[in-house]
C-alpha cells in the first residue's frame, strides 16, 4: 500500500498531501486505494500545485472509481466540467450561482442516482478577492449532537429541490425559471444518513427545502439552525486557492460552498465526479 505524507490543516476536516507529483499519480497503482483511506479519514485533501493536466486529472479520477461523463460538451476532454461564471466556457453557468450557498451535490438527481461520491477540482485560473471555496465536516455535526438530538432527527425525512437552491440566488424567479426548476424531480431523503461503515452525518444544505410532517416555517428554521450548527469555525476548512492546486472532497459526509467573487471574475476551475453507489438511507 502507498503511504502518504498528511498534514492535518483543521482538527475537524481536511489534510494536505504532500510528496505527490503528477508522475507519481500516473504511476502508482496503490495511490487510489491511498486516497480514497485518507479521504475517509480527513473529508477532504489538498494537492498543492500539481498542475494537473485535463487528462491527467481524468485518469487520476479514475484510481477513485466511476467517474461522470455526463458533461455535455461543456469541456473537450470527457470527464472534466468548467466551473466558472464565464457562459462561454460553461452555457449553465447560472445554475452555478447556487454553489454560494452550503450544499452537498446529488441530493436533487434528475433519476434516482446516487449522490456522488467524491469530487476532485483543480484552479486553471483565480479570483483576485474571494472564491475560496469553504468545507464543513457533516459527520461531525452529528457526531456533536447529544443523544436525544441524535434520535429525533433520525426520524427526520426532509424534501430536496432544485427549485430551493436556486430560488436562494433568484427569490423572485420568472416564470420560465419556475418553469425548468420544478422539471426536476423532488427527493425525500432522510436527515440523518447512515453509512455502510456504520457512520451517521446530517444531510444539508441549499437544496433541502422542508421536514416532512413539520410545520414549513417550523421545519425550515430546524434546518436552518443545524446548518448553522454543522458549519461553526471549528467543523470548517476554508480553502485558498492558487493556480495548479487541485484538492478532493468526500461528498457524503461533507458540506461545501464557493465563497462570493466578482461576475466577471477569471475564476476557472476544473471539476471531475467520481459517482456514488450509496443511497442516503
Amino acid at each position: 500500500m502507498s503511504v502518504l505524507t498528511i498534514n492535518k490543516l483543521t482538527a475537524s476536516v481536511g489534510a494536505e498531501v504532500v510528496g505527490v507529483d503528477p508522475e507519481r499519480l500516473g504511476a502508482d497503482d496503490n495511490l487510489g486505494a491511498a486516497v480514497l483511506d485518507a479521504l475517509e479519514d480527513n473529508g477532504v485533501l489538498v494537492f498543492h500545485g500539481l498542475h494537473l493536466n485535463p487528462e491527467a486529472q481524468v485518469a487520476f479520477s479514475q484510481r477513485l472509481g466511476e467517474i461522470d461523463r455526463s458533461a455535455d460538451g461543456h469541456h473537450p476532454v470527457s470527464g472534466i466540467y468548467p466551473i466558472t461564471l464565464d457562459k462561454t466556457k460553461n452555457k449553465a453557468a447560472e445554475y452555478l450561482k447556487a454553489t454560494f450557498d452550503w450544499h452537498i451535490d446529488g441530493c436533487t438527481p434528475v433519476h434516482d442516482e446516487c449522490p456522488q461520491k467524491a469530487t476532485v477540482l483543480s484552479a486553471l485560473e483565480v479570483a483576485a478577492r474571494g472564491g475560496e471555496t469553504e468545507f464543513a465536516n457533516t459527520y461531525a455535526a452529528y457526531d456533536s449532537l447529544d443523544e436525544a438530538e441524535k434520535e429525533r432527527y433520525r426520524a427526520l425525512q426532509v424534501i430536496h429541490s432544485l427549485e430551493a437552491s436556486q430560488r436562494r440566488v433568484y427569490p423572485d424567479p420568472t416564470a420560465d425559471q419556475l418553469s425548468r426548476w420544478k422539471a426536476r424531480p423532488t427527493h425525500e431523503n432522510p436527515l440523518v444518513w447512515t453509512h455502510r461503515n456504520g457512520r451517521k452525518s446530517l444531510v444539508l444544505g441549499a437544496s433541502a427545502d422542508y421536514v416532512v410532517g413539520m410545520d414549513r416555517d417550523e421545519g425550515r428554521a430546524l434546518l436552518a439552525e443545524l446548518l448553522a450548527h454543522a458549519t461553526t469555525a471549528d467543523k470548517v476548512y476554508s480553502h485558498r486557492w492558487s493556480v495548479g492546486d487541485t484538492v478532493i472532497w468526500d461528498n457524503q459526509g461533507v458540506l461545501h460552498r464557493a465563497a462570493p467573487y466578482e461576475p466577471n471574475s477569471p475564476r476557472h476551475m476544473l471539476r471531475t465526479t467520481v459517482l456514488g453507489d450509496e443511497p442516503i438511507q
